[in-house]
């Protein structure tokens, strides 16, 4: 189960691989799939999946399940 609680001390930092390994770590979720501003998101809902959320400025911005 993802617990997107666990991965906020994460946010602002520049998206790297070490960076999604650790917010799996921490938030328990198998997945993850990272969003920036205008991407496409499908609708499908997964609960073992992380979604990290980035900036205009190309920064963590924020995370949620699903």
């Amino acid at each position: 189960r993802c617990a997107a609680t666990a991965p906020p001390a994460l946010a602002g930092r520049e998206p790297t691989q070490a960076l999604g390994e650790e917010a799996l770590r921490r938030s328990g979720s198998r997945t993850l799939r990272w969003i920036r501003p205008g991407d496409a998101v499908t609708m499908d809902y997964s609960p073992s999946r992380l979604n990290i959320r980035l900036d205009a400025r190309h920064r963590v911005e924020g995370f949620s399940c699903g």
